[in-house]
């Protein structure tokens, strides 16, 4: 419990417990019961897409293609419904695994035909946007099945379903992290590939993997995201990937790689959430929440690359000598 819980989460916390005081004192509206329920729905889409974008950042990846992705599976998600006539306990599953096929296309085009991730998922980006726009001549699909809409607001025990979800996913994530196989190659060929490979790890199939994780976790999102509005659209995820990364590193996750807590992910996504919330409740239009957002990100890698100046600075102002303190 104690490589899960460790020193890395109190840092996104602190941070996430600050700015929620900040918009708490802005707005009355902020801890209005509707408001936080609203807000614990908004985040769950974000967080379980963002376990996905954290591992490959953990693997010194990057995805930017989980927003138009999840536009895609919507919108496949919807034919299958709306016009194949597919059962959605059968739907389902098949987005699932659609997710995760697209994202072990990404991981072998980038591991092992050896292009950077960052062109290979922006190139999705585009492309994925592009396919979910040849579905239905680009208009979006409503009112998929009666049964879709429980999945996103259903209750269990007088707790919405999303939280379990979230519960689920992120402790299997946390534990695959910490305490298997997989989670420890990941972690290594973040930090050193090079040193990786050496030791005997496949550094491309683990590449690959964190890329199959990704699209499964997309496609989770997508199912929600369609559950919650009953629809799919081209226009669907728009900005998430970028919700997604800011999340993961608000989260103190490395963009260098090989450095993070899975759990700090949440509470990056909830940090993210928290602040567009308060934007919303202060009718903050649209481009400044898109200011805000890149802020963060510029705000949060910054801290990141100098995380040693930072440390070096504050164990010189905590940690001085006692006869230098009698000195002053």
């Amino acid at each position: 419990m104690k490589r899960i819980f460790d020193a890395q989460l109190i840092g996104p916390f602190v941070a996430m417990v600050i700015v929620a005081v900040i918009v708490a004192l802005t707005t009355e509206r902020f801890l209005n019961p509707g408001n936080l329920s609203n807000l614990s729905l908004q985040v769950s889409i974000v967080a379980l897409i963002a376990i996905g974008s954290t591992i490959v950042i953990f693997a010194a990846g990057i995805d930017l293609s989980s927003g138009s992705m999840v536009a895609l599976l919507t919108m496949i998600l919807a034919q299958l419904l709306k016009f194949v006539g597919i059962p959605l306990a059968l739907a389902l599953p098949l987005i699932l695994l659609t997710g995760g096929l697209l994202g072990l296309l990404l991981g072998i085009i980038t591991a092992y035909g050896r292009i950077p991730s960052f062109i290979t998922t922006l190139a999705a980006l585009i492309a994925f946007r592009g396919l979910a726009l040849t579905f239905n001549n680009g208009s979006p699909i409503f009112s998929l099945d009666p049964m879709l809409e429980p999945v996103f607001y259903g209750k269990l025990v007088g707790i919405p379903l999303p939280f379990f979800y979230l519960i689920f996913f992120y402790t299997c994530a946390a534990l695959m992290m910490n305490f298997t196989k997989l989670g420890r190659e990941i972690y290594a060929v973040g930090g050193n590939p090079a040193a990786a490979k050496l030791t005997g790890i496949n550094v491309r199939k683990v590449q690959t993997k964190t890329f199959v994780i990704a699209g499964f976790m997309t496609a989770v999102g997508a199912v929600l995201m369609s559950a919650r509005l009953n629809s799919g659209s081209p226009n669907y995820g728009q900005t998430l990937e970028l919700q997604a990364i800011a999340a993961a590193v608000v989260g103190g996750a490395s963009l260098a790689g090989g450095r993070g807590n899975i759990l700090a992910t949440l509470m990056g996504a909830m940090t993210i959430v928290i602040v567009q919330n308060g934007l919303n409740l202060n009718a903050a239009p649209s481009s400044v929440q898109n200011i805000v957002l890149g802020l963060i990100i510029l705000l949060a890698v910054g801290i990141d690359m100098w995380r040693a100046e930072l440390s070096t600075m504050l164990s010189r102002l905590f940690n001085r000598s006692p006869s230098v303190q009698g000195n002053q």
